[in-house]
């Protein structure tokens, strides 16, 4: 293989960097950009692959909508019920008390995936300076240079291959789908227990088969995932109470390791980095890959912003200027989502009765002060810019 020059070098091919380029690319079609993808180049093995409910904002699908990447099949969430276990205060949020279709959307990562991948085929045909490049083997040897370097590679926690700043939580993330009876469409349950939160969510599959996502400690969480169905949904259902239904079946299970990885600096020189390559988050806000696509998008209004007007090619100097007023119009954003997904995680896993108190509180106000839960809600639809 022959050496390559790209003015825009993407490492990555899951949704945050195949959004990246799409947005590049929709933006400026004559962009010189190589995408390096590990994965296949047909769609049957992913097909077949990571089925978990992933929850996107409504604000994702509106930026996904602008490149035609919204997945078919998905679930709208219109209400989220927010209690805690055996513990006075409960908030109830709903779409028609924020104006919105919808608070959010729980979509299989698989199909987000699959969805950004046909986008992006659609948007190459129009892209002739446009390399997207499958590289099957870890060992094979990749020659390219480039102008600005984006990193997307990814991952989840305890998977990556880097660790800068953030914390083990100790606890692992049992998923699943499990059958509600009497399930109430288009509603999602988030039950904070001892252990870290039980969440139970809507699924395409319809309104009684729902997305199940249960965080407790590592022990605690092998030891649900060796049970048997039986055992499993008798355990489940005196965590959750009867608030619900009554759990009918389990399937699925799996377990991922629960933690926060971000980096304090997401540029270096002609370098930046995004998505879980630049914070990788805990599930309880369901906010990682909504972080991960607002930083692909407004990146992508940078670098298009560089390169489609530039006369000339642009200097190192200019390019590592743009990389960093990205990483200020990013501060904001990516600290209040790393700040309130941290604090969450950590702060609904306390039994110390102040912090016992202080979450009913909490949660009692968030009820009663419907400015104060509009502004929680537009933080985790939209982010902030």
């Amino acid at each position: 293989m022959g050496k390559t020059h790209s003015d825009i070098l993407i490492h990555g091919g899951g949704p945050v960097a195949l959004a990246c380029a799409a947005w590049c690319l929709q933006k400026f079609p004559e962009a010189k950009i190589t995408l390096l993808d590990r994965n296949p180049i047909n769609d049957a093995d992913l097909a077949a692959a990571d089925s978990r409910g992933i929850a996107l904002s409504h604000g994702s699908k509106i930026l996904l909508d602008t490149i035609h990447a919204w997945p078919t099949e998905c679930a709208d969430i219109h209400r989220v019920h927010v209690s805690q276990a055996g513990r006075f205060g409960r908030a109830l949020m709903t779409r028609e008390e924020l104006h919105q279709d919808a608070l959010g959307h729980i979509v299989r990562y698989r199909d987000i995936h699959l969805a950004l991948r046909k986008a992006l085929r659609a948007i190459q045909v129009n892209s002739p300076n446009f390399l997207w490049e499958h590289i099957q083997n870890s060992n094979d040897h990749v020659d390219h240079s480039a102008q600005c370097i984006v990193h997307a590679e990814g991952g989840l926690f305890k998977t990556q291959d880097w660790v800068e700043s953030g914390r083990d939580y100790g606890q692992s993330a049992l998923v699943g789908l499990v059958e509600v009876e009497n399930a109430q469409p288009h509603q999602a349950w988030e039950r904070f227990t001892a252990e870290g939160p039980l969440a139970v969510l809507p699924s395409h599959y319809g309104p009684h088969i729902l997305n199940l996502v249960w965080c407790g400690s590592p022990e605690s969480s092998a030891h649900r995932l060796q049970l048997s169905d039986a055992e499993f949904l008798a355990s489940l259902q005196n965590e959750f109470g009867s608030r619900i239904g009554r759990f009918l079946k389990i399937q699925d299970r799996r377990l991922y390791e629960l933690g926060l990885n971000y980096r304090k600096q997401i540029t270096r020189d002609n370098e930046v980095w995004i998505g879980n390559a630049a914070q990788t988050l805990h599930p309880v806000a369901g906010q990682g890959l909504n972080l991960g696509l607002r930083d692909a998008f407004l990146l992508s209004e940078k670098l298009v912003g560089l390169f489609a007007n530039a006369a000339q090619e642009p200097s190192p100097a200019q390019i590592q200027e743009t990389l960093e007023s990205y990483a200020q119009s990013r501060k904001v954003d990516r600290t209040t989502t790393i700040g309130l997904t941290d604090f969450m995680a950590r702060i609904f896993t306390s039994n110390l009765a102040p912090v016992v108190l202080a979450r009913g509180l909490a949660l009692s106000a968030l009820q009663w002060l419907p400015p104060v839960k509009t502004a929680l809600a537009r933080q985790m639809m939209f982010g902030r810019r």
